[in-house]
């Protein structure tokens, strides 16, 4: 009775996002205008540096030459992971601007299902808003994916559940500071630039490299690579799967587990008033 009930109150919260998305559509249309802006000139910078229309250099670090795929590919990822920063952490920040999250707080529905159902429909609209920039992009540039779309899902749906456990200690810090946008534009910039949105991590500084082994969230972009792109991986793809199998395990449990020992804080010193 009380899963139907969490059902119940994350339908309910899609719906509302759903209604205040559409309110809105010039915002739907640079959610697709604005990733092939930011990868026009990347794309053309990438041709410089190209010998008879393969990026050599790029290959000797990531295995494939065609540097747009292996750009679009980090790009799907960042933008689920911001997807579910954004979707759990500003989310909170929302409410407290407009005043409702002390009432939210006194419905008989946790916290944690009222962050999920706020990140469900941004995820939705992110999936969508991805396959159309992708398809857009493939259009106006074009490049080539070798692998099984199927293998990929599978390898990266792991991440994006473990990314949930993330989700919830972000929305903690913008609970106990009271600071949504730095915290999750430094957490976003940063984990993503560690983790290799943009570049294998092996042209990082050495000192930084063993940062970037540390982070689950790189196996994701590397052995996502490597199913769809052929690339050379920093382990065999099948480790690093597994890798991103125990993240997301432990991921949930401590997040969620922070996200309780947070609410409970907040609940008891009545900061959330401060909010």
């Amino acid at each position: 009775m009380k899963f139907k009930n969490y059902l119940s109150a994350i339908k309910a919260i899609i719906k509302k996002d759903a209604k205040i998305f559409f309110r809105y559509p010039a915002n739907a249309v640079f959610r697709i205008v604005e990733p092939i802006i930011w990868i026009t000139p990347v794309y053309f910078l990438s041709k410089a540096f190209q010998i008879n229309g393969e990026n050599i250099g790029f290959s000797q670090y990531s295995g494939t030459t065609d540097y747009m795929a292996f750009l679009v590919i980090g790009s799907i990822v960042s933008s689920f992971i911001s997807s579910v920063l954004w979707g759990m952490g500003f989310s909170l920040k929302n409410e407290m601007d407009v005043g409702v999250i002390e009432s939210n707080w006194l419905t008989p529905i946790p916290l944690w299902v009222q962050l999920i159902g706020r990140s469900i429909f941004s995820l939705i609209m992110t999936t969508i808003n991805s396959l159309t920039v992708a398809i857009l992009i493939w259009i106006m540039f074009g490049f080539n994916i070798t692998g099984g779309i199927l293998p990929a899902i599978i390898t990266l749906l792991p991440m994006l559940i473990a990314l949930y456990g993330l989700g919830f200690g972000i929305a903690s810090l913008v609970l106990m500071t009271n600071n949504a946008n730095n915290i999750i534009d430094i957490t976003n910039f940063s984990l993503n630039m560690l983790s290799g949105e943009s570049f294998p991590i092996t042209v990082l500084p050495k000192v930084i490299i063993p940062i970037s082994l540390s982070l689950p969230i790189t196996y994701g972009y590397d052995s996502l690579r490597g199913v769809l792109l052929g690339t050379n991986t920093l382990l065999p793809i099948h480790l690093e799967q597994l890798i991103l199998v125990g993240f997301m395990i432990i991921g949930i449990f401590l997040g969620y587990k922070i996200l309780i020992k947070v609410e409970k804080h907040c609940r008891t010193v009545g900061n959330i008033g401060f909010h």
